[in-house]
């Protein structure tokens, strides 16, 4: 590990000018690139005590030997410059999008004589250009059916068109109208590439020109008397319409955006794009990052525009602009540098793009529906590689290699409190066997007597493992029937939610009953460090660790069983002890009142009249109880 110190530059020798700088390790490799409107302020940042960097920052300098950077003059040459080096480099720290590849286009290659529409996977190419992406190739196949009564292009392999020239005969598509046969003549190469413009036109958000004109020729054909030629004109707008029909309008106003949204946790995002043209959603992406670097949501919106549309521009058809960058790109947050972000992006344009948050309105709305399917998109994320048998053995193994236990922790169980300021303390215990949940194991504890996290985790632990010896004792009857009690099973590992106090405590109680082949460790959320009984320094494992990602389930779990359960029990108190003191209205009454009215707000907002409907109810406990919810004087109640 490196000392920052030693390859620190003077702070004298740094310019205060914008440009671009990049850390080296040893080898000479480098591993991170970054921007900065003041290269001597960003750069001192980094130099600062090592203990108080973010943790993936303190990795980052340490690993680093080295330090050089490059003036520019604007900030959006910084941009370029800082685009093209994480390019060429590929650096190890800088959060990297790389494109899904199983998302599935409409592509139109522009770079063959007789252009062709098809599927396409994969990375993007230049001389290409690509409608989308789409959800699923037949979604594709089912809007390009209807296109191509309006728009006949080929859509065969360059062997079938070949072929077809070769014995003067079109395939299926040239005889029924699909396609206007190119490859024996019918149409030039010049009149194939028209109809293939006026369909990217159309994708492209062109749409109401094409409408009025197919009107205007179908109307035109029926008062001259041509109503076959009428008829196939009303069929080729009827199929526009129903392919528009199948894009919902998002935006009434028409506009050209890309809707942005993040959900994010310590170690990974989830970006979400819909891309709206004309108003309709056109096609959705997205990605699963990995944050190799500390990153606000600022700056993974810089790293997104950055990084995803200079990569669009150099796909496209090879000219200096790209015309399929939106006019607007709706962000969750905006970085620092938004307006050389928005400068740069109208550069790769041509022409002028607006970088915003939406504040109200249709915009506002997409953008929340965008962030749900982030958020949906990182659950799924976690949820596959919960679920895949290698990667659990793995995190398992890791685990017991980093903790030194002597096998892997096939259960282990997890506990956490939840409270507010020592009132309803609460805790959770979840199970997590082969790396994956048993919910029917979880348990829930009420806390009585303790008010910090440290004496809540003693008194659990000792409940639990207390239970745990009256269980192993206890030999069940097999002639009655009777079953092993589950708490009669002991986990291999015990993870606590914090660091070295919670762990010391649980460790405490656990050598107090005796307990000493169960492995203890806590999980502290603010640096995902592992503390271990008596231990002066965490383990630290890595970011990529499989299992430090079951570790993190683990706490995650249990933290999530404990909130609801705190939630539940404070709920449940609110209700009580408001309507406890109401006289005549006992348990049962009290359960018949909110069964019939489903909630205390609900009851609240009740007259006298429709509360004494409820059995039991009579009209002078209905009148305490409208009195009591809000407040009134019941005599002046009474007296009404």
């Amino acid at each position: 590990m490196a000392d920052p110190s030693v390859y620190r530059p003077a702070s004298g020798t740094i310019p205060e000018s914008p440009g671009v700088y990049r850390f080296r390790d040893p080898t000479g490799r480098v591993i991170y690139v970054g921007k900065a409107k003041s290269l001597r302020q960003r750069l001192n940042s980094y130099f600062a005590d090592t203990w108080t960097l973010h943790a993936r920052t303190q990795q980052m300098v340490t690993t680093a030997s080295s330090v050089d950077w490059v003036t520019v003059h604007t900030e959006v040459e910084a941009l370029q410059l800082e685009y093209a080096w994480i390019k060429e480099f590929d650096p190890r720290f800088n959060v990297r999008y790389r494109d899904d590849k199983s998302y599935p286009y409409l592509a139109v290659t522009l770079d063959e004589e007789y252009p062709r529409l098809q599927v396409m996977r994969g990375a993007k190419r230049k001389g290409v250009r690509y409608f989308g992406p789409y959800s699923h190739a037949w979604a594709i196949r089912d809007t390009l059916d209807l296109l191509l009564r309006v728009f006949p292009s080929r859509t065969c392999s360059t062997g079938v068109f070949k072929r077809a020239g070769q014995i003067g005969r079109p395939c299926l598509l040239g005889y029924i109208g699909k396609c206007s046969a190119p490859c024996v003549g019918r149409v030039s190469a010049q009149e194939h590439r028209a109809i293939v413009d006026e369909f990217c036109e159309f994708m492209a958000g062109g749409t109401d020109k094409l409408l009025r004109r197919l009107e205007k020729e179908m109307l035109a054909a029926s008062d001259e008397l041509e109503f076959e030629r009428a008829a196939r004109l009303r069929d080729d707008l009827a199929a526009a319409r129903k392919a528009l029909e199948k894009q919902a309008v998002v935006l009434g106003d028409g506009t050209d955006a890309d809707v942005v949204a993040f959900a994010e946790d310590d170690l990974e995002a989830a970006v979400q794009v819909f891309h709206v043209r004309g108003g309709r959603i056109r096609g959705q992406r997205g990605w699963v990052v990995e944050k190799t670097e500390h990153v606000t949501t600022a700056d993974l919106v810089h790293q997104f525009c950055s990084q995803i549309y200079g990569a669009e521009t150099e796909a496209d058809t090879g000219a200096a602009t790209s015309p399929d960058l939106p006019r607007e790109v709706l962000v969750p947050v905006l970085p620092d540098d938004a307006d050389a972000l928005a400068d740069w992006l109208a550069e790769r344009r041509g022409s002028r793009v607006s970088l915003r948050v939406p504040q109200r309105g249709d915009k506002k709305t997409l953008m929340e529906s965008v962030a749900r399917n982030a958020s949906q998109a990182l659950t799924q994320h976690k949820l596959r590689r919960a679920s895949d048998l290698t990667a659990r053995s793995k995190a398992l193994e890791e685990i017991a290699d980093a903790l030194f236990l002597p096998s892997a922790p096939l259960r282990i169980e997890c506990f956490d409190i939840s409270q507010i300021q020592g009132t309803d303390v609460v805790a959770s215990m979840v199970v997590f066997e082969d790396g994956l949940a048993r919910k029917s194991e979880y348990r829930r504890f009420i806390i009585k007597g303790a008010t910090d996290d440290v004496s809540a985790i003693s008194e659990v632990i000792r409940r639990r493992f207390r239970a745990y010896l009256e269980a192993r004792d206890f030999e069940p009857d097999a002639t009655l029937g009777e079953k092993p009690k589950k708490f009669a099973y002991p986990p291999q590992l015990v993870i606590v939610d914090g660091g070295q106090p919670q762990v010391n405590a649980a460790a405490a109680v656990m050598a107090e009953l005796g307990i000493v082949d169960v492995s203890v460790c806590g999980l502290a959320k603010r640096l995902e460090e592992v503390w271990q009984p008596d231990e002066p320094m965490p383990v630290i494992l890595p970011r990529t660790s499989e299992g430090l990602y079951l570790l993190q389930r683990c706490r995650d779990e249990a933290h999530r069983f404990a909130i609801t359960f705190h939630r539940e029990r404070r709920s449940k108190r609110m209700i009580a002890s408001t309507l406890d003191d109401i006289p005549g209205l006992g348990e049962a009454r009290r359960k018949a009142l909110l069964r019939q009215f489903g909630s205390l707000k609900k009851l609240a907002l009740a007259s006298a009249e429709e509360i004494a409907t409820v059995p039991g109810v009579g009209p002078r406990t209905a009148e305490a109880v409208v009195a009591a919810l809000r407040g009134d004087d019941p005599a002046a109640s009474g007296a009404a």
